[in-house]
């Protein structure tokens, strides 16, 4: 079973499509909460104060939507993710050697997705001198011969990881949290705006 899951983690298909996870939900939820609100308020076939609030209420649940997904995702999922991987699955190998969380990891590969060493080299002696520590304080040797290579390698077993807790807070975080989590939230603040009781008595469905 933990071979299965290792393959499905490092496969090559799966790494791909899940790369850009956090940017390509992040990205689609700002849309939405620009766009479909603005096709509620070009809607000429309902009245100006039900597009009102039709928006209001658009608007504040994508917000909730994208507020879930960055509390959820990053402190929950890519964790445990990460930690699941390295003690469970690969146990403490296949490259989680050499990184104590995914921030660490994350870092290190912002630095080898830099094509150019020097800048790569300089990045990371900025960071170093900010945090006012040595660099054998951040990299062990393997990885400080990694950066120092044309092409350093970039550990996919554990980018896989990364990217399949993502996947799975993604589809978590905004297919049942969020709605659940909109549900005490976003009437209070319709309510505020002074929009929430007059609909409810027009017989308007304020249910997300």
């Amino acid at each position: 079973m933990i071979k299965s899951i290792a393959n499905i983690i490092t496969n090559p298909t799966l790494v791909n499509v899940a790369q850009s996870t956090n940017g390509t939900v992040a990205s689609k939820t700002i849309v939405n909460s620009i766009g479909r609100p603005g096709f509620i308020l070009i809607d000429n076939n309902i009245s100006p104060e039900t597009k009102k609030f039709a928006a209001t209420k658009e608007f504040l649940y994508q917000a909730c939507c994208l507020a879930v997904y960055m509390a959820v995702i990053i402190p929950i999922f890519k964790k445990g993710g990460f930690k699941l991987a390295k003690e469970k699955i690969f146990k403490n190998t296949n490259g989680f050697e050499h990184f104590d969380n995914f921030r660490e990891y994350i870092f290190y590969r912002k630095l080898a997705d830099n094509s150019q060493k020097a800048n790569r080299l300089a990045s990371l002696e900025k960071t170093i001198s900010h945090k006012n520590c040595k660099v054998k304080d951040m990299y062990n040797d393997y990885l400080l011969n990694e950066l120092n290579k044309d092409n350093p390698d970039k550990f996919v077993h554990v980018k896989g990881a990364v990217e399949l807790s993502n996947l799975a807070g993604s589809v978590i975080g905004l297919a049942v949290i969020a709605p659940n989590v909109s549900q005490w939230l976003i009437h209070p603040f319709l309510k505020l705006l002074g929009m929430d009781d007059k609909h409810q008595k027009q017989g308007l469905d304020t249910n997300i």
